[in-house]
């Protein structure tokens, strides 16, 4: 913006310049040009009345002294006829009396008395500025002068004033310039440190807020808007952050303990109470992994946000060797399948979040004797696919949704795991759909993107993209 409005600045100082100079130029030319045919007329018209006292008193031979000391003196170049337009004297050197001139345009008006100023070229080709006068006594013609000036010296004084011109214009440019920055930074000052508070919410902190003590009055009440709407906003996210971790983590305790409770009243009820109590326990289970999933979520807020190379092959590797133990207990296999994948952009621990997630959803549906597979394809893909009873469309589009709860009864719901995943794909970069998977069961779907471009993706944060979902519970 500083540039464009320095920019703008000398365009119209340009445009004033522009408008002043080119006609006072043109304006002081054309009087120099005025001021010169005024002179060669002048001089002209003088030595015609000289010259035509000579012809009369018959005295010829002085005639050459006075072309010539006029010619030394000023540069011009004097021809004397008679009243037949028969050369008489020339102040150039090498030219010699006895030359009819009658013929040419301007010695035969002024042999009718008529005078003629002028501009034209010489035999050399140069610009020249010509008076041809008759010399005369009234009606008497004697014979005629002509005065030729050459422009030289008339052409470099405009170039002069020309320069003078372009150089007084360039001054004031360099003034205007110098007086535009100092402008546009002072204006721009407030712009400048409001885009980088604004960077820094974007990050989630403000540790630079918006200067509000210099430039334009507007953007000063602008910089303290900002800074007052982001102070408002830091302070209501911190507090959500800090009631969704302190509540999560508060409820662990008592729904472990209600839970403990419930499984001790077991040999003390009816069996025909039992139903009910494992509905009881299911319900405090399924409550349970809800506050998990607010803790993890409080947890990735305030934790780095920005991507990074991840070797998704060992995460995958790690992870799978972690759940092995656990669906082995259940009678279910665990199998790493496809082509090495490498590394892939992602956000600290999202990885691990990810397929945690996507392989417990996994598990809880997958019967015993069924396998789980996680199959790495081209393009950073990874699929988590079970062999459980699957969903239909209908439920697999509504699957993200927070709290959500399946429209069958071989599903619980999926509480906060998918949604937290969606989330912290959407983070990184990546993007995932949920499929039915071949024969029966689902094929969750992530594709994250390789980090072969040495930098992440611009665009949406991932903090900016968990705040989002935390404003909207």
């Amino acid at each position: 913006m500083t540039r464009r409005l320095l920019l703008s600045y000398l365009a119209l100082a340009l445009l004033v310049l522009a408008g002043l100079e080119i006609p006072l130029g043109w304006i002081y030319a054309r009087g120099e040009i005025s001021r010169a045919s005024q002179s060669v007329e002048r001089d002209a018209s003088m030595l015609a009345e000289v010259t035509e006292e000579n012809i009369e008193k018959g005295d010829l031979k002085a005639l050459p002294d006075v072309v010539g000391d006029y010619a030394s003196r000023t540069g011009g170049r004097v021809v004397v006829t008679d009243k037949h337009g028969i050369a008489l004297a020339d102040s150039q050197p090498g030219s010699g009396p006895g030359g009819d001139l009658s013929a040419q345009p301007d010695i035969a008006r002024a042999l009718r008395n008529q005078a003629t100023t002028t501009t034209t070229t010489d035999a050399d080709g140069r610009e020249v500025l010509s008076a041809t006068m008759p010399g005369a006594s009234g009606t008497t013609i004697r014979g005629a002068l002509r005065l030729t000036y050459p422009m030289t010296e008339v052409t470099a004084r405009i170039h002069r004033i020309w320069g003078a011109l372009a150089l007084a214009g360039a001054c004031v440019l360099a003034v205007v310039a110098l007086a535009a920055f100092t402008l546009a930074r002072w204006i721009t000052r407030p712009l400048r440190t409001l885009e980088a508070a604004t960077a820094q919410l974007a990050d989630g902190h403000l540790d630079n807020p918006p200067d509000t003590t210099t430039g334009p009055p507007e953007l000063r009440r602008l910089a303290a808007a900002f800074t007052h709407t982001a102070t408002r906003l830091q302070h209501l996210l911190e507090s959500q952050q800090a009631f969704a971790s302190e509540a999560s983590h508060q409820l662990k305790t008592p729904l472990t303990a209600l839970r403990l409770r419930l499984e001790n009243f077991e040999p003390y009820l009816d069996p025909r109470a039992h139903a009910g109590l494992d509905e009881a326990v299911g319900e405090v289970e399924r409550l349970n992994r809800m506050v998990h999933g607010l803790l993890s979520l409080a947890r990735l807020e305030n934790t780095a946000t920005t991507p990074e190379r991840v070797d998704l092959d060992a995460v995958l590797t790690e992870r799978a060797a972690m759940w092995e133990p656990l669906a082995a207990e259940q009678y279910v296999g665990l199998s790493v399948t496809g082509t090495t994948a490498g590394r892939v952009w992602a956000i600290p621990g999202a990885l691990d979040h990810i397929i945690d997630n996507l392989v417990a959803n996994a598990l809880r549906v997958s019967p015993a004797g069924t396998t789980i597979t996680l199959h790495r394809a081209p393009g950073a893909e990874l699929h988590v696919i079970d062999q459980g009873p699957g969903m239909n469309e209908t439920d697999r589009a509504r699957a993200f949704d927070r709290f959500w709860r399946a429209s069958d009864s071989h599903h619980d719901g999926t509480g906060l795991g998918l949604p937290i995943v969606r989330h912290l794909v959407k983070a990184s970069g990546g993007d995932i759909t949920l499929h039915a998977a071949p024969g029966t069961g689902i094929d969750a779907a992530v594709r994250l993107r390789p980090a072969l471009d040495g930098r992440p993706r611009e665009g949406t944060t991932p903090r900016e993209t968990t705040q989002a979902t935390a404003s909207a519970w």
